[in-house]
């Protein structure tokens, strides 16, 4: 799975980083980074909590 990120709907807000500080961050000029694009499996829990939990649905996770 990929995890992505729409950058046309992304306000960079922090709540991803606040579900998973491991897998994203925001940078000082409020850009979203993902730090692990490929969640590994024990990761794959937190990574759609992350999806689910964005206010603007600007992540989603695809099949490569």
């Amino acid at each position: 799975m990929l995890l992505v990120v729409d950058y046309d709907l992304c306000e960079a807000n922090g709540a991803c980083v606040r579900t998973s500080p491991a897998m994203f961050r925001v940078d000082e000029s409020d850009k979203l980074h993902i730090l692990a694009p490929r969640p590994a499996p024990d990761q794959m829990d937190l990574a759609k909590a992350a999806v689910r939990r964005c206010p603007r649905h600007a992540l989603s996770l695809r099949d490569e």
